[in-house]
């Protein structure tokens, strides 16, 4: 599998090599780099091609975003209200966020057959249709990413902690990753004929504010999961982005507690930033219903944030519903440490949402 990082820009690799600490084989950095020169002509044409025809932000369709801290349902809700009508973040883009428009509409084929059977975190499918988070393709923008942290784990608090919470960040790095955002947002709604963008990124919960400055008119779905759930599967999701992304050793890294303070803090700004938000811009719901009842939860996701289209697009939901209904989910074992750790940390958010302290298994 080639690595996320050749199709990033050659300012942010340039930047986060010299942040990350050394120790990065030169064997695993010549394919990037051989990437990153072979695509630079397409690099400057798109940039002509945006400038040229892309509409600029006042004239973007709201989008929706779609919150939630990783593995709480977003990828599930996004591939479901992927099939309405909404412009969403397709694999091409992931990969080749500068050059989407051209190189990637070129080699879209190849591309497609290169892709994986499934996503390695989980058994999710993957298909070139999928809709796709973004933050991958910010990484490849930006040197302001999560991401950053997981490709390069000896500066893994730095990227982190900047990547999620802008922390250490300057107001040049916030303007460089607000404009590349704002940018790829509007040429997913471009090249999707001008329809509302569809964006699905956990690292976002902590950032609505932000969003909402930048898009007036957005509407917003957050969705939460079992925290008990969450926080087993967490510990999958970091050891296998680990395993399959890093270019440096990740041993020191202490994954239960990244997983604890991450949620903690994502979810306190998350609480603070949208106080007040309320239909028909802001709806929650809880994965436990979209997983049991999910035409009737996208039926009511679309009814508060007064959405056009459920009845057109009604039929596509149910056709999908239907291909995943015997999708099985990771199972995680769970102990009794773990359950006083999770029941302990985020007690707050337990209680809110009123889910229930599981009695570990013998």
């Amino acid at each position: 599998m080639a690595h996320p990082l050749n199709g990033a820009d050659w300012k942010v690799l340039a930047r986060v090599l010299g942040e990350a600490g050394g120790g990065v084989p030169a064997a695993r950095l010549l394919p990037i780099r051989a990437a990153i020169l072979g695509r630079l002509p397409f690099t400057l044409l798109e940039k002509a091609v945006t400038a040229a025809r892309v509409p600029p932000l006042a004239e973007l369709p709201p989008p929706l975003f779609i919150l939630g801290h990783w593995r709480s349902g977003t990828t599930h809700l996004v591939n479901i209200l992927g099939h309405g009508a909404f412009a969403y973040v397709p694999p091409v883009a992931v990969g080749m966020p500068s050059e989407m428009l051209t190189l990637g509409r070129m080699l879209r084929p190849l591309l497609e057959r290169a892709l994986p059977e499934s996503r390695f975190i989980d058994q999710v499918a993957v298909t070139p249709t999928s809709p796709q988070e973004d933050e991958i393709a910010i990484a490849n923008l930006s040197a302001i990413s999560f991401y950053h942290g997981i490709y390069f784990p000896a500066a893994f608090d730095r990227f982190v902690n900047r990547g999620l919470f802008f922390d250490g960040a300057t107001r040049a790095d916030i303007a460089e990753w607000t404009e590349a955002f704002t940018l790829f947002v509007r040429k997913i709604s471009w090249a999707a004929g001008g329809r509302p963008a569809l964006v699905k990124n956990p690292v976002y919960t902590g950032r609505a504010a932000l969003l909402k400055s930048l898009f007036p008119r957005a509407k917003f779905v957050h969705i939460h999961r079992d925290p008990f759930d969450l926080f087993l599967s967490m510990r999958n999701f970091w050891a296998r982005l680990f395993e399959a992304l890093a270019l440096q050793p990740f041993d020191h890294v202490d994954i239960d507690e990244v997983v604890l303070a991450i949620y903690e803090r994502m979810m306190a700004a998350f609480e603070a930033q949208t106080q007040g938000w309320a239909a028909p811009d802001f709806v929650e719901v809880a994965y436990a219903d979209l997983d049991a009842r999910p035409m009737e939860t996208v039926e009511q996701i679309y009814a508060t944030l007064e959405l056009p289209g459920f009845a057109a697009a009604a039929p596509k939901f149910a056709a999908y519903l239907e291909t995943v209904r015997s999708y099985e989910k990771n199972r995680f074992r769970g102990d009794a440490e773990a359950v006083a750790r999770v029941a302990e940390r985020w007690a707050r958010w337990i209680s809110k949402w009123g889910y229930a302290t599981p009695v570990p298994a013998a």
